[in-house]
């Protein structure tokens, strides 16, 4: 049987579309393995973007990267948008790289790798750009400031995207007490971010450093820092030192005036009860220091020391109490020599000035060993009471030589009286001795 040659014709394209349409099927069976792969970039802004699409397994289909307006960017190793910043990494069938410098906030966005198979496969890698926050600015702040008035300082800082974080610390102790307000600025892409410290000044904040830290994932973990010292102006503070806890007579003592204020405290100024020093040759004053020598019992008194500056003054006191001299040994000495005194006057005298030293000495045997000095009214009565005995026995002394005397000479005139000479006075004084005892006289 012979064909035609017409059919002939027909035969051969009929296998010609056959094997065509066989070799397309196994290219689209390949092409069901082949997928790019991308990944997402961060980037702060000003710095380089790195896209990178892959391929496991290609069979020489083309790879092209887009930005998020569609616009090609690279087709293949070929640069189809003319910008200076972006350039070829590498480009091969299996990878696409491309990079992107000097990044902006408006290149944010979505960006495509297209693989040209049938059908077309793409991947979708989103760029993210970091807005760096400006450097902070503290404002508020008024130097210098005076103790118990309110400070507001408030620290500000723009252009962070996504918006930052400030935190207050106070001589790096962080202050959790804050306000804290975001706005969003005109370009709607960054924002602009405030807190406010709010506070009374006090004396303790004077020379603290007060410092508001931005903190972004931009910055690398080095946080932006704005610092400021505080100056509080404070009226003074006075206290009393004494050299001498425990002042007796005889001794000397030095207080000293510690004054601490905000402007330095003028010289302090030292009184005793109200009134001015009132002996100046042993009380000195030299500077902030008051130097007492030779105390005695008119040294006590309240002593106080006053200082003050451009704020405002203030003043403290100190009670001086001058104590005796502490010595035990000084009434046992005493007694025994005035007991031993009285005991050579008269029996009776003595014997009651002895037990009533003796009853004293039973009576609280702890009480001078208690005393911090000598009992000056007890020496007192001692010494009157043998002034005393001494006075009686003089007097009882001279009463009776004065009655013996006496007594001798009314004897001897006895029959003298009426005697014309002196062989007659013997002889009348003799003769009348049987009557002698009924005519004596006495004093009395």
């Amino acid at each position: 049987m012979r064909l035609k040659p017409g059919a002939l014709l027909r035969f051969y394209s009929l296998c010609g579309i056959l094997m065509q349409v066989a070799a397309t099927k196994n290219k689209v069976r390949g092409s069901q393995g082949q997928f790019p792969l991308t990944q997402n970039v961060t980037v702060v802004e000003g710095g380089t973007a790195n896209l990178t699409c892959r391929v496991d397994q290609n069979d020489n289909t083309s790879l092209q990267w887009s930005n998020p307006a569609q616009q090609t960017l690279y087709f293949d190793d070929k640069k189809a948008l003319r910008d200076n910043r972006i350039e070829l990494v590498r480009a091969s069938w299996h990878e696409l790289s491309i990079s992107v410098s000097d990044v902006s906030l408006s290149d944010e966005g979505q960006y495509t790798c297209s693989l040209f198979t049938m059908p077309v496969k793409t991947s979708k890698a989103f760029l993210t750009v970091l807005g760096v926050p400006e450097k902070p600015q503290i404002t508020g702040f008024t130097s210098p400031v005076m103790e118990g008035e309110r400070m507001q300082l408030t620290c500000k800082t723009s252009g962070s995207k996504p918006a930052a974080d400030i935190r207050w610390f106070k001589n790096d102790k962080e202050v959790k007490d804050v306000k804290y307000l975001k706005e969003e600025d005109t370009n709607r892409k960054t924002f602009t971010v405030s807190s406010t410290l709010d506070f009374l000044a006090d004396r303790n904040d004077d020379g603290a450093v007060v410092s508001c830290r931005v903190d972004h994932e931009s910055l690398n973990s080095t946080p932006q820092i704005a610092m400021q010292v505080l100056e509080i102006h404070y009226t003074p503070l006075v206290k009393i030192i004494s050299s001498n806890s425990w002042p007796e007579e005889g001794q000397s003592i030095i207080l000293t005036c510690e004054s601490k204020g905000k402007p330095v405290p003028e010289p302090v100024l030292w009184t005793k009860d109200g009134g001015e020093l009132p002996d100046p040759e042993r009380m000195v004053v030299n500077g902030r220091v008051l130097s007492i020598s030779f105390l005695n019992k008119t040294d006590n008194g309240t002593y106080r020391c006053e200082a003050k500056n451009p704020i405002g003054r203030n003043s403290t006191e100190y009670v001086l109490i001058v104590h005796d001299v502490f010595n035990t040994l000084l009434p046992t000495t005493v007694i025994p020599s005035l007991t031993t005194a009285t005991v050579t006057t008269t029996v009776a005298l003595t014997t009651s000035t002895t037990t009533s030293a003796t009853a004293n000495s039973t009576r609280d045997p702890n009480a001078l060993a208690g005393q911090t000095g000598p009992d000056h009214a007890l020496i007192g009565g001692i010494v009157a009471v043998v002034v005393f005995v001494t006075l009686c026995s003089i007097i009882l002394l001279g009463r009776y030589l004065a009655r013996h005397k006496g007594t001798y000479l009314t004897n001897e005139a006895k029959g003298a009286e009426d005697a014309p000479d002196a062989d007659t006075a013997i002889i009348n004084a003799e003769g009348s001795q049987v009557n002698a005892e009924e005519k004596k006289e006495y004093f009395i």
